[in-house]
């Protein structure tokens, strides 16, 4: 077997490790978590994937830690990208720090309509999942943005700055930074307050929870995220109102299913369906709220929620192509891979899953933790089921041994 070139411990043995510094037994912490002892045994020995979100936070809760510290930041080293983005990370967490809107900024001025073009370009990397890209131009920006809000053109100053620690924050979630996350989006609420702009509110409300909920405080998450719902509700008939509430239901659904409440989440889910059917697909505020952007949603949630089948059959049926940006897509292809490895027989299409995601967003897919988990879960059975060349080689790209 070819060793881990990294020597990187994977999430069951940081559990292990956790545990016992606590000098606790499995059946005392897998109480804790509200898991079976069965389940704790299986985790921590390699034997289940740890790839289920809903129950990392869960263990992570009983550890009495942040599930960030069971999960790691996976950089993988032949990945030049996906270790550019993570150096750029301390930059982005300094600029985030230092842009206080109660503080002026130092920043040398920079045209306005040159940050704004510099801000079109960042979402336009971060859509399609270049994180180094957005992620070496976000501190100046951010920065040059912060001094402008004390100029002149103080309103758009900070609607620009509203958007880009809004995509500063999905960046940082992205590369497996949920606290520095939630600075951005901190941020973004700070901006957004300024403008007293509803629909901006809204928008920054929903980063808060994502951010929150990144960090496995679902209860936090949902607490704000169904605040904003009851702003926004009576206010559909404003632009980009529905829109960004169609956002917040889809964040309710996934945190009320991450605290266990299962009819809830599907009431959520329903809802924001609903409103689905009236918007049709949109690209408002980069969110692209519609009918297949809940199905993605909805995937995640079934898939960590205790019903890949139902996660299958609507990947089955939804065409992830009619969003047109790669940052929703590879959702979709991942979470559907992680689906189908939990269901009998369904290896080859999971693996397939997994491939197609890497293709659509390596940087993404070479970052995230649960997809690691789900190769290593993989790998483990292609000697026995599917596997084959391309899966050994999607294991070394993302330094996974079985």
């Amino acid at each position: 077997m070819t060793p881990r070139p990294s020597g990187e411990p994977g999430i069951g043995e940081r559990i292990r490790a956790r545990r016992q510094l606590r000098g606790w037994s499995i059946r005392y912490a897998a109480s804790r978590a509200g898991v079976s002892h069965a389940t704790w045994s299986r985790i921590e020995r390699g034997r289940q994937a740890a790839d289920n979100r809903f129950t990392l936070a869960d263990i992570a809760a009983a550890l009495d830690c942040a599930p960030a510290e069971l999960t790691g930041v996976p950089v993988p080293a032949a990945d030049r990208d996906v270790v550019a983005a993570h150096a750029d990370v301390y930059a982005i967490r300094q600029a985030l720090v230092d842009v206080d809107l109660s503080e002026p900024g130092t920043e040398p001025s920079t045209p306005l309509p040159e940050l704004a073009r510099t801000a079109t370009l960042v979402d336009t990397l971060r859509q399609a999942c270049d994180y180094a890209g957005a992620a070496r131009l976000l501190p100046r920006l951010l920065r040059g943005l912060h001094a402008e809000t004390a100029g002149p053109d103080r309103a758009v100053a900070l609607r620009l700055l509203c958007d880009v620690t809004f995509i500063a924050s999905s960046v940082l979630r992205n590369l497996g930074r949920p606290a520095d996350a939630w600075l951005g989006a901190e941020r973004c609420r700070d901006a957004a307050e300024a403008t007293d702009d509803l629909t901006l509110r809204g928008y920054a409300a929903y980063a808060r929870a994502c951010a929150a909920a990144s960090c496995g405080s679902y209860q936090r998450g949902l607490t704000l995220a169904e605040r904003a719902v009851d702003e926004l509700r009576g206010h559909t008939h404003e632009a980009g109102v529905s829109e960004v509430l169609g956002a917040l239901l889809l964040v309710c659904a996934m945190a009320s299913r991450g605290r266990g409440r299962l009819d809830d989440s599907r009431a959520w889910s329903a809802e924001a369906a609903e409103l689905a059917g009236h918007t049709g697909e949109t690209s408002t505020m980069g969110l692209y709220f519609g009918p297949t952007n809940v199905a993605i949603w909805q995937i995640g949630i079934e898939a960590d929620g205790g019903d890949p089948g139902r996660a299958a059959e609507i990947a089955r049926v939804t065409n992830p192509t009619a969003i047109p940006v790669g940052f929703r897509q590879v959702f979709y292809y991942a979470d559907t891979a992680r689906a189908l490895t939990r269901l009998r027989n369904r290896d080859r299409e999971a693996i397939r899953f997994l491939l197609t995601a890497e293709r659509l967003a390596p940087q993404h897919v070479h970052t995230s933790a649960l997809a690691r988990e789900t190769t290593r879960a993989l790998l483990d059975r292609s000697s026995r089921r599917a596997g084959g060349t391309e899966l050994r080689g999607l294991a070394e790209r993302l330094q996974v041994t079985a």
